[in-house]
Parts: C-alpha cells; sequence; structure tokens
C-alpha cells in the first residue's frame, strides 16, 4: 500500500485518517474531484486466440498462498484479448502492454528490498519507514479482503473446461466466502456440528480459541490463503466469533450472516479505504443514490457485465500489491514479545499450524481499540513505498513451493508476473487517468532500457513514495477506490443498496469496534455478556433501537 505528499493534486489526501461519516461524505460532494477523460471497458467479447508470451525467468505459478501462483483468468489480456472480460478483465484496454526486458525487472526487483534484519524489539524501530498514520493490523485487513474477492469456488471440472474463467468464476463480491464457503449444506466441515448455525472454531491445548485445523495443523476453513500467517489466521478467527456472538444474541444464520458480511463491508468503506487512499478521495467518490442507497463514481472501472463484474489486472496484479511494501519484518504480538515474520520454523509467524500461545495477538498493537491506551510500541505499517522488508526477499514454503526455478523474492514475482499478463506501463495509465505522469529520473528508472516507462506495480508504489509514503497517490488510490467501491456499488446485497439506510448500531465504527464486537480484544466484555450497545440495531428488539441522526443513505 502506498504513500503520498499533500503536494499531489487537488483529490490527493493529506492523511490517512479515520474512518469516513456518513455526515461527512454528504458535506462538500459538489466540490468532488476535478473532471477526468473516461475511458471505458468494451462489453466482453471473445477475441482472436493470441499465442502466449514465453514464461518469465523463473517459475511463477505453483504457489499456495497470497500473492503467489497466478489466479485463474488473470491471464485474459494475453489469452483472449485487451477487450475481453471474464473474471479479470483490462480497465484501460486501449493501453498496450509494457515488456521491458526481465533482467530490468530482475535487476529493479533487487534495489526494492530493505536489507535491514528482523528487530528484537518494535521499539528499536527507527529507520523512518514506519507509517505513523496506519497501524499494522491494516495491512493484514488488506490481505483477508484481497482473499474474500479473488477466491475462486467453481468446481475444479469447471474450472478445467474454462481455464481462462471466461464463463465459470465467482463474483468478487464482498461476501466473506472465506467464512462461509458454500454454505451448510456444501461446506458442513466449516460449521458447528451440534448447531449449524454457528461456525466452528476449534481450540489449542493450552485452552484457546483457534481456527478448526487437521491433524497436520492446518486450518479447516473456506481459504487455506488466510492460514498463511499467524495474524491474518487469527483474524479470519475473529470473523468467526463474530458470527457465533451475532447468533449467541438471538440471530438466525441468515441474520448473522447478513450482519456480519455488512459490518465487514462497513469496515471497508469506513476504515480500511480512509487509511489507504485518503479519505478526501472517498467521500469524493460516494454519492447518495436513489431511495437511500449509496452511488458511486466511477469513472474507469465499468465492467461490460454489472452482474458479474470483472476484476482489472490493472487492479489485482498491479495497484492492489501496494500492500506488499507495508510489511513489518516483525511484529510485537503481545507486551514484550516481538516474533520475526518469517525466520526459523516455529519461531516466527508463519501459518499452518495451531496458534502458539507467545504468538498470541493483542489486537491494541494492531489496531486503535476504544477505551485503550495507545501502547508505546503499537506496530505500524512501513511507509508505502519502494522498499519491501527483508523477509519478503525469500518466501518460506507455506508461501511458495520451493522447486526447481521457483522465483522467492516477492518483488521479482510481481515485476515478471506484470509483465507476463500484459500490464501498461503507469505513465500510459497516468496519461489515461487525466493525471500528470511521473517522469522516469524521479522514479529512479535511469537506464535506457526502459525507454521512459515504468512497470505500474513500482510506479504505484513510487508515486506514494514521493508524495510522503501515508497512503497511495492518485493514481495507484483511484484504481484501488474505484474497483472495492464500484464492487461493493454492484453487488445488489451489499449495505450501500440495503432497502432502509444502514449502519453498525454505534457509530463511528472501525476495526477496533469490530474487535470489542468478536469478544477478541482487550477491554472485551466478559464471556456470556451481551450488552444491547454492542449488538447490531438490526437484532435488538425495534422499540429498543438507537436512533441515527445521521443523513439518510450514507
Amino acid at each position: 500500500m502506498e504513500a503520498q505528499h499533500p503536494t499531489a493534486c487537488p483529490a490527493a489526501p493529506t492523511t490517512g485518517g479515520p474512518g469516513v461519516s456518513r455526515r461527512g461524505i454528504l458535506t462538500g460532494l459538489a466540490a468532488g474531484l476535478a473532471a477526468l477523460p473516461a475511458v471505458e471497458a468494451t462489453a466482453a467479447h471473445a477475441a482472436p486466440r493470441r499465442p502466449a508470451p514465453p514464461p518469465a525467468a523463473g517459475v511463477l505459478s505453483g504457489g499456495t498462498g497470497h500473492g503467489t501462483g497466478e489466479l485463474r483468468g488473470s491471464q485474459i489480456a494475453v489469452t483472449a484479448g485487451r477487450k475481453a472480460e471474464g473474471r479479470f478483465g483490462v480497465m484501460f484496454p486501449k493501453l498496450p502492454a509494457f515488456t521491458p526486458d526481465d533482467a530490468l525487472l530482475i535487476a529493479l526487483a533487487e534495489r526494492m528490498i530493505d536489507r535491514t534484519p528482523p528487530l528484537s524489539d518494535v521499539s528499536l524501530s527507527n529507520d523512518g519507514f514506519d507509517n505513523p498514520e496506519m497501524p499494522a493490523g491494516f495491512a493484514y485487513l488488506g490481505q483477508f479482503i484481497d482473499h474474500d474477492m479473488t477466491l475462486d469456488q467453481t468446481p475444479l471440472p469447471e474450472q478445467e473446461l474454462d481455464p481462462r474463467a471466461l464463463t465459470n468464476f465467482d463474483t468478487p463480491f464482498f461476501d466473506l466466502g472465506s467464512v462461509y464457503g458454500r454454505g451448510p449444506g456444501s461446506d458442513p466441515q466449516l460449521y458447528d456440528p451440534a448447531d449449524p448455525r454457528r461456525m466452528r472454531i476449534g481450540g489449542t491445548p493450552d485452552g484457546r480459541p483457534d481456527l478448526p485445523r487437521h491433524a497436520d495443523g492446518t486450518a479447516v476453513i473456506g481459504d487455506h490463503r488466510n492460514d498463511e500467517n499467524l495474524i491474518i489466521a487469527q483474524l479470519h478467527l475473529a470473523f468467526l466469533q463474530a458470527h457465533n456472538r451475532f447468533v449467541d444474541s438471538g440471530a438466525s444464520f441468515e441474520e448473522a450472516q447478513r450482519l456480519l458480511r455488512w459490518h465487514f463491508q462497513w469496515l471497508i468503506v469506513h476504515d480500511f479505504l480512509p487509511h489507504v487512499v485518503g479519505r478526501p478521495l472517498v467521500q469524493s467518490m460516494l454519492t447518495a443514490g436513489r431511495a437511500g442507497s449509496v452511488a458511486v463514481d466511477r469513472r474507469f472501472y465499468k465492467p461490460g457485465n454489472p452482474a458479474r463484474p470483472m476484476m482489472p489486472i490493472e487492479y489485482s496484479v498491479g495497484a492492489y500489491r501496494f500492500g506488499h511494501s507495508m510489511v513489518r519484518a516483525e511484529y510485537e504480538m503481545h507486551d514484550e514479545v516481538t516474533i520475526p515474520f518469517f525466520g526459523s520454523p516455529g519461531h516466527d509467524l508463519r501459518g499452518s499450524r495451531p496458534i502458539p500461545s507467545t504468538a498470541r495477538a493483542d489486537w491494541n498493537y494492531f489496531f486503535e481499540i476504544p477505551g485503550m491506551s495507545d501502547p508505546d510500541d503499537r506496530n505500524m505499517t512501513r511507509l508505502i513505498d519502494t522498499k519491501l522488508a527483508l523477509p519478503l526477499s525469500e518466501l518460506p514454503p507455506t508461501v511458495v513451493k520451493h522447486v526447481d526455478g521457483a522465483i522467492l523474492n516477492l518483488a521479482r514475482r510481481n515485476l515478471l508476473r506484470g509483465k507476463r499478463l500484459g500490464l501498461p506501463a503507469g505513465q500510459d495509465v497516468a496519461r489515461a487517468m487525466g493525471v500528470t505522469p511521473i517522469p522516469n529520473d524521479r522514479l529512479g528508472l535511469t537506464e535506457r532500457g526502459w525507454s521512459g516507462k515504468a512497470p505500474l506495480w513500482f510506479y504505484v508504489l513510487k508515486e506514494a513514495e514521493l508524495l510522503g509514503g501515508r497512503t497511495l497517490g492518485p493514481v495507484g488510490g483511484r484504481i484501488v477506490a474505484e474497483v472495492i467501491l464500484g464492487i461493493l456499488a454492484l453487488d445488489r446485497t451489499s449495505f450501500l443498496n440495503a432497502d432502509t439506510p444502514w449502519s453498525p448500531a454505534a457509530t463511528p465504527f472501525a476495526c477496533g469496534d469490530f474487535l470489542r464486537l468478536a469478544g477478541v480484544a482487550p477491554g472485551e466484555f466478559p464471556a456470556g455478556e451481551d450488552p444491547e450497545d454492542e449488538l447490531p440495531e438490526d437484532v435488538l428488539p425495534e422499540d429498543e433501537a438507537p436512533e441515527d441522526d445521521m443523513p439518510e443513505g450514507l
């Protein structure tokens, strides 16, 4: 995720800021962003088959975790044409693919690694890479969001019949498929056998809750990627526990599922996006829609099939990978216990194993928790910039299979994949968006072989870095915000399209509030207590629902 500087453009945010209030969204809507020329995507159609380019040097496929093996259908631009749409598509189909020499990309990837080893204590972090406005939990919320969006539950036979994912694929809607799978009927292993309304939760030998696990330690969950490291595993566990608390409060399975989805979507709009793209941009893109719904200003993300919107490769293979630069080399999991992200097996934060007591997350070290004082050494994300933490230079086997020729450097994987899948150059995307491109000399790409252009992923990171690194810049931020908000707006079941304007029972509602509601944050209510002011309005008796003085629809 990326940084920015207050000198960018009128739309560029000056802070990462807290959540967006519904009143704040309506205030100043007329200002918005300056009008930008729109480049509309053409409706999906079959293009003449083109030969796929030769694979980039090294093995990119065969990954088992986040950001590794190519997602089915992401090769659409090179296999079906730049105007074709299926599970994936191209946001700017008129722009050509950028194909610099592999050697340039490999050399650039080496320069992108920060060689600082993990610290023994987060309080020793003084290298200037910490983002003071973004607690570290947002990197893993971003990973959880990505997994929900890119989860593909299409049956394997159908995947094999449609490898380009032109007809058979799941929508990218934020429906918590990683939590619910295909539902109690099709995925009963995810549910409590004693009460299928509830999610199945496991435990550790010390009696603490954990994800349900197989004998080999791997988790029984809807998306194995959410067991890749112990931080996202515990975040996934919090969602399971939140669902069960809704059920315990009297909600049916369907009501609890809807409530959890809507709280998740609320956090995306009102907490995650304001932190990573800036609150001003989010506010400028949301307007009051029909019958109290919320409309989204989409200038560039215009999928040909709104009912089954494609994911642009400019987003999934380029801009959204900003989160890789936010990952720290180490995390303080609770007071005075700092653990390297990837290190020696059993002594780091890699997942696919029961949660050890030493790695239990005190969420106050990852998010701001209401009613709790800030710890002196809260984990903060790294700035959004062109430097990746050292552990990402050699991904472990839980993330990438260590086969002959496997590319273990994450920066190298991202750069080569962007070329292989046909991403346009960063400057070309900027021009298409009406943003003044950043020249290569300012990006630090001085070799002649770049021909004055930069890989989109690197461009998005450097754009943020040049603007301060606290949020994404105007190109990266707009791509991320348009796709995420656009998908929420196109989902007829999202809270943006609720028949009656909806918000959590108490607002503002941010990640810390969610973790308290789930019962996993410091200061949580004792087990068995469900104070009404912590429950969503939807599950309170109608005459006890709290009043909401926010403007309708937002």
